[in-house]
């Protein structure tokens, strides 16, 4: 990846992975208020044991195949979100090397499972932190980012 500069005649989007997503996408609008914003709702299944990303939502702009798309979401742990994601980005005709996943915090065993699947997209992160827990949340981590963010954390330090 050669820094932030935009391939030639692209348009850009940001497509956030609904809700924690839309924090980094505010973030994104402030830089640049009339960028094209598409929302994908994935949800992770606390039923299964590998904590499966089920998808709910999405609304993408008509032209998103013509793109180059920011795709948002603070966490990067299984990789399972960022997958389901980057999967309906690509099956609506973006090409994984039009897409730079922007995040806050992801951990290595997430990582690598995505650049398995998708060795041509481009992620950038804040921090990686030590790994995930049992219950697949990241260690250290900063919990619910989200609930945190929106101010739906109660009782935090006790």
């Amino acid at each position: 990846f050669k820094g932030l500069e935009l391939p030639q005649d692209s348009q850009l989007c940001v497509v956030s992975i609904i809700r924690s997503g839309d924090i980094l996408l505010e973030a994104v609008r402030k830089l640049h208020p009339g960028i094209k914003v598409g929302k994908i709702l994935i949800q992770r299944d606390e039923s299964t044991a590998d904590k499966q990303a089920v998808l709910y939502y999405k609304k993408l702009p008509k032209d998103i195949s013509n793109c180059f798309v920011l795709l948002v979401d603070p966490m990067l742990a299984t990789g399972g979100s960022l997958i389901c994601a980057t999967d309906v980005l690509v099956e609506n005709g973006v090409s994984p090397s039009n897409i730079l996943f922007v995040n806050l915090f992801s951990v290595e065993e997430g990582l690598e499972r995505v650049q398995q699947k998708f060795p041509d997209m481009k992620i950038l992160t804040l921090a990686i932190d030590d790994y995930l827990n049992a219950d697949k949340y990241i260690v250290p981590g900063v919990g619910d980012f989200g609930d945190r963010y929106y101010g739906l954390m109660i009782n935090l330090f006790i």
